[in-house]
């Protein structure tokens, strides 16, 4: 359950950063109306709560994609419903924080538009991504609903999947294990947000 839940939060972490920081750079940077229309839809997007898409979405990938149990859908499904919010912040912090000057800079030197984002762009949004990071991490690592509508919690378990076993027939509760089992739910959460908390707000302000 901890390998499972590690590999589908760092995996979604991370795809969801790079996603999300490209998308919204190429958006801050280029006035097309196709960059407006999309950056409009991914801001209205959030305002659709999951409940109203999860019976949808379920029969859909289950019933005619086939495609449930696997935890790759998972993580592709984690990063579709976090991509909105995370390009939020990051158009913020480019539109605020990354003067355009810097970029015009590094093109006089000879840098690509790529080498001028990865060099340039990127390590500057090191505090929005801390807090993008703590934020999905966090909604990943603790999710219940969807993993256990998208996997076969027999063979993937999750942590707060994991967690539910422990509750025997009759209300009896194996206490011990339980309370092993909320610490390794815990922990890796708290070191990771101790680790980056000192880019939580500056990361908060940046966009």
């Amino acid at each position: 359950s901890f390998t499972n839940s590690l590999i589908i939060t760092v995996s979604a972490t991370i795809g969801t950063i790079l996603l999300s920081a490209m998308t919204a750079f190429v958006i801050v940077r280029n006035n097309w109306k196709a960059c407006k229309l999309l950056f409009t839809l991914m801001i209205a997007s959030m305002v659709i709560p999951f409940q109203v898409l999860m019976i949808p979405l379920v029969s859909l990938y289950g019933g005619i994609f086939g495609v449930l149990n696997s935890r790759v859908t998972l993580i592709l499904m984690h990063i579709g419903f976090s991509l909105s919010m995370a390009t939020f912040m990051f158009h913020g912090a480019i539109h605020t924080n990354i003067p355009l000057e810097l970029e015009e800079a590094a093109f006089l030197d000879g840098c690509s538009n790529w080498q001028t984002y990865w060099k340039i762009v990127f390590p500057l949004l090191k505090p929005t991504i801390a807090t993008v990071a703590i934020i999905d991490a966090m909604a990943f690592w603790n999710d219940y609903l969807l993993p256990s509508l998208v996997l076969n919690i027999n063979q993937y378990k999750t942590i707060p999947i994991a967690i539910q076993y422990l509750k025997q027939s009759h209300g009896m509760i194996d206490w011990g294990a339980m309370m092993a089992m909320l610490v390794l739910a815990i922990l890796p959460i708290v070191i990771f947000y101790i680790v980056c908390q000192k880019y939580i707000i500056e990361g908060v302000l940046a966009g």
